[in-house]
């Protein structure tokens, strides 16, 4: 038997990357990410994979984000039992992110059991916070660059994707055969992280399209929000800003941090980072050095031009403070946590601002905000947007449709077969055309569930 991947997620849609690849009886999952987004995507967590949990031998992660980790814990609980192998930088932010998950996901389960907002009774974590501290002692962190196997024969090598702290490109050479995973990549004119490494050779390419419609804007995110943090101030209002926990809440912090310096936004202007996790990887950055473009002066900045809120009551406390003021706060589509409630009390006020950091999935709330729409559903009903609605179009660290294609031009090699991967399918479907016509190799957007060879 061949070597071939199945495409369990990441496949015609930006969310859920898991890409097993099997051999001679053995498997390699790739990333193992959780849907997010549309309700009929996010189901998709809740149905088992079409292969045993403990059939799996290992697990490789490109980083850290949950739409590519966010399943580890799940996979763990159900009966997977092998090594799980990340950069050192990803294995940090597990133990940030994954915890972080299990909790938030306990506290939507109880919110919806008391408020009777669920269809079941009771409502259920797909996994708790113990559940996701149980699985982290299972990654184990690898060097950038040095090749390991993590099943015996099959070779992997991971290399810098940019995009966030750890964030890598997966090559895995098995049977003759090489297949190399982007991952996330990030853009060559980040602000914090390093542009991405050149890709190895490869026979089989994996590359994401996020971004594989459109171009980046030429201004910078400081100059994109800088305008609109001006009037909010000059207003008094309370802008609340969904942001990523990892990567987009410290870009927007650094980039804040700058308008303050150069006095384009008033020094005094309150800005409050309510979200533990984006505290704490925050503050990741202080010993992470070499590992992004920041010196220690400007890593200094970024993690002292806000107030960090950890506890509920301080997120709470912050409803009865009047404007102006910035509150970034987790999730960065609106899906989930603390943000839903500065929305929901702060949506309905004309001099607020809602301040969207990117892109915004189909399905997600956040895609509901930047469609204009004057009502927007928060736990159980319909809350009124009045606030202003602006959304940022310089702030993505994911690598736009030219960048991608520049990317695999510097392949040193023409590969075999390109799969297009880990975007909207509209998004996928014109990066897999610009490969066909601008570089001439053969490329396709597979199917979810579907099975390829390599």
């Amino acid at each position: 038997m061949g070597v071939n991947i199945t495409f369990l997620g990441g496949a015609n849609t930006v969310t859920g990357s898991k890409y097993l690849v099997r051999h001679d009886g053995h498997s390699l999952l790739i990333d193992c990410g959780l849907f997010q987004g549309y309700k009929q995507l996010r189901l998709r967590n809740w149905t088992p994979l079409p292969i045993a949990p403990d059939a799996v031998d290992a697990v490789v992660l490109t980083h850290a984000h949950l739409d590519h980790s966010g399943y580890l814990p799940l996979l763990i609980k159900e009966g997977f039992t092998g090594p799980v192998y990340a950069s050192a930088g990803t294995q940090a932010l597990c133990k940030i992110l994954l915890p972080d998950s299990g909790h938030i996901q306990e506290e939507d389960a109880a919110f919806a059991n008391r408020h009777g907002l669920s269809k079941h009774t009771p409502a259920l974590p797909l996994y708790s916070r113990q559940d996701a501290v149980d699985c982290l002692s299972r990654i184990k962190a690898v060097h950038l660059g040095i090749t390991f196997q993590p099943i015996a024969g099959w070779r992997v090598t991971l290399s810098g994707a940019g995009h966030i702290l750890g964030a890598s490109s997966v090559l895995l050479e098995v049977a003759g055969k090489s297949i190399l995973f982007s991952g996330d990549l990030g853009r060559p004119d980040d602000s914090i992280m390093f542009p991405p490494d050149k890709p190895p050779a490869a026979d089989t390419v994996l590359i994401e399209s996020t971004y594989g419609d459109r171009q980046h804007p030429v201004e910078n995110l400081a100059a994109e929000l800088g305008p609109a943090l001006h009037r909010l101030a000059a207003r008094g209002g309370v802008a609340v800003v969904p942001v990523f926990a990892v990567g987009r809440a410290q870009a927007v912090l650094h980039a804040i941090a700058q308008l303050k310096a150069s006095g384009q936004i008033p020094h005094a202007l309150p800005i409050f980072l309510d979200s533990p996790m984006a505290v704490h990887t925050t503050h990741l950055f202080e010993t992470h050095h070499g590992e992004h473009r920041l010196d220690a002066r400007e890593t200094r900045a970024m993690t002292h031009c806000a107030t960090m809120i950890n506890s509920t009551d301080e997120s709470k406390a912050l409803a009865s403070r009047h404007g102006p003021m910035v509150i970034l706060s987790a999730s960065g589509m609106a899906t989930g946590g603390r943000v839903l409630h500065h929305l929901e009390h702060r949506a309905g006020n004309h001099r607020n601002m809602i301040i969207l950091t990117g892109y915004q999935a189909p399905g997600t709330r956040g895609a509901t905000l930047a469609s204009g729409a004057k009502f927007v559903r928060i736990h159980g009903r319909d809350v009124e947007v009045n606030a202003e609605i602006v959304q940022l179009h310089s702030a993505s660290a994911h690598a736009d449709a030219g960048q991608l294609l520049q990317w695999l031009r510097s392949m040193p090699n023409r590969p075999d077969q390109v799969y297009v991967v880990h975007g909207d399918l509209s998004a996928s479907d014109a990066l897999r055309g610009r490969i066909e016509h601008d570089l001439g190799w053969r490329a396709m957007v597979p199917e979810h569930g579907s099975t390829w060879p390599c």
